[in-house]
């Protein structure tokens, strides 16, 4: 018997997917629950896990083909209707390179390192699989049982590439994404666990990183960037949009955190960082500066009366902005604790459609990998963003008490707003990010933290 799977509706207002990669191939089984194909909508990349168990017997939707909701994807049986089963043999060395597979780029999978990964796990097939390098891993054979944990296999060329390039073996790494497959958070972490048991000698010295493998190529924007790319440009077009900067001295909040890490950790199971009360101090001066929580609606205002703040997240297919609903209202703990959820089920495409909805301001760590600060650009129908830099330690002149100047080491970071210059005027910016700048700098956050 068999059962046609069908589109979900992955939102309230999504009308049609594009299937952006099959996880799995015709004569292949699935079970329940197991990720079965990844679609990507105007509002979120995700996966589509199986509603029941069996063989694929049929894809009736490729790869880059957009569909309505509803439409059947694939036809799942007991494998005996899988016409198409004979045809596996000629489909069976894609197999083998089973992350590689979707990718296309022919320099990914040429790529001798790309093998070794793959290969890597020879309790799944090694009789068929490592047969062109059994030489090499048949003695690393005994160790090897972690591997498939990790799925190593299943890596996108990003991961793969970087960790290439920092010389990290994919098959020794325990993956955290769905299913235990490898993300690149998974291989930053294996990369700096070594680096701080190694001397400073090699880490000082720059080692350009290898030539990424899409020079010289050419590939299709995806679903996902079309739409950031019109939005971007829409908003460029149709609003006034400016930056104001100002630096904020956030030593206090260094302190707090120093002070109350190990308590945090405990509560929440994570490390604080700067970001909760970054979005904090944002949302409660949003409170106060109705302007830069509103949309123009024509002629019209509208003030929103919740501030939901959207945070930006850095993925493999772009950027993506969860919300943190009436974030004014929580604790540090609960606005840390979303933060790192709903960033983690991002990069995992477990986000759901309507968590990246009903933001009214947005707010993006511009300095995660370093940057002072930047003039990040405003999206409809939002009038705002705050952009936060890297929190850096430097000279700064300070005043005692008694009016004495003195240079003192201190833990600064710029904040850069952008806004809408149709609704907000530079004076109510000004307003707004003297009021962050106080809040941060006091750190009186002992009544909100949560612990």
């Amino acid at each position: 018997m068999s059962e046609s799977v069908v589109l979900p509706a992955l939102g309230e207002s999504v009308t049609e997917g594009t299937v952006t990669r099959w996880l799995k191939k015709v004569g292949e089984t699935v079970a329940v629950d197991e990720p079965l194909v990844e679609v990507s909508t105007d509002k979120v990349d995700t996966e589509i896990p199986s509603p029941v168990a069996g063989v694929i017997e049929q894809i009736l939707v490729q790869e880059d083909e957009t569909v309505e909701v509803g439409a059947v994807l694939v036809i799942i049986g007991d494998g005996s209707g899988a016409a198409a089963a004979p045809a596996a043999p000629a489909a069976e060395p894609a197999a083998v390179v089973e992350a590689p597979a979707p990718v296309v780029e022919a320099p990914v999978v040429a790529a001798p390192v790309v093998a070794a990964p793959v290969v890597s796990a020879p309790v799944v097939s090694a009789p068929v699989v490592t047969a062109p390098v059994v030489a090499a891993p048949v003695a690393a054979a005994p160790a090897a049982p972690a591997a498939p944990v990790s799925d190593a296999g299943y890596v996108t060329p990003l991961v793969r590439k970087l960790a290439q390039e920092s010389g990290i073996d994919l098959t020794q790494i325990a993956g955290t994404g769905v299913g235990g497959r490898i993300r690149k958070d998974d291989v930053l972490n294996a990369t700096s666990a070594p680096a701080s048991a190694t001397s400073s000698a090699p880490a000082a010295a720059y080692v350009p990183g290898a030539a990424s493998p899409l020079r010289g190529t050419t590939e299709p924007m995806s679903r996902l960037r079309k739409v950031l790319a019109e939005r971007a440009v829409a908003s460029m077009v149709s609003t006034a949009q400016l930056t104001t900067v100002v630096e904020v001295d956030v030593t206090k909040i260094a302190q707090l955190r120093q002070k109350v890490q190990s308590a945090f950790v405990a509560k929440s199971g994570g490390k604080l960082n700067f970001m909760p009360f970054f979005a904090l101090a944002a949302a409660e001066a949003l409170r106060v500066h109705p302007k830069l929580n509103a949309t123009i609606d024509g002629d019209n205002i509208v003030y929103h009366g919740s501030e939901n703040i959207s945070f930006a997240v850095d993925t493999e297919k772009g950027l993506l902005t969860p919300v943190i609903r009436d974030a004014a209202s929580l604790n540090i703990v609960e606005i840390a604790q979303q933060i790192a959820d709903k960033a983690a089920r991002t990069r995992a495409n477990q986000l759901k459609p309507d968590e990246l909805g009903g933001g009214t301001f947005t707010l993006t760590n511009t300095g995660s990998r370093g940057a002072l600060f930047d003039t990040p650009v405003v999206f409809l129908p939002q009038v705002a963003i705050l952009g936060t830099g890297v929190v850096t330690k430097r000279p700064v002149v300070v005043t005692d008490a008694n009016g004495q100047d003195a240079i003192s080491i201190r833990s600064m970071v710029y904040l850069a707003l952008s806004y809408d210059h149709r609704l907000v005027d530079g004076a109510d910016a000004s307003r707004f990010l003297v009021d962050v700048k106080s809040r941060l700098e006091d750190a009186n956050f002992d009544a909100v933290l949560g612990l």
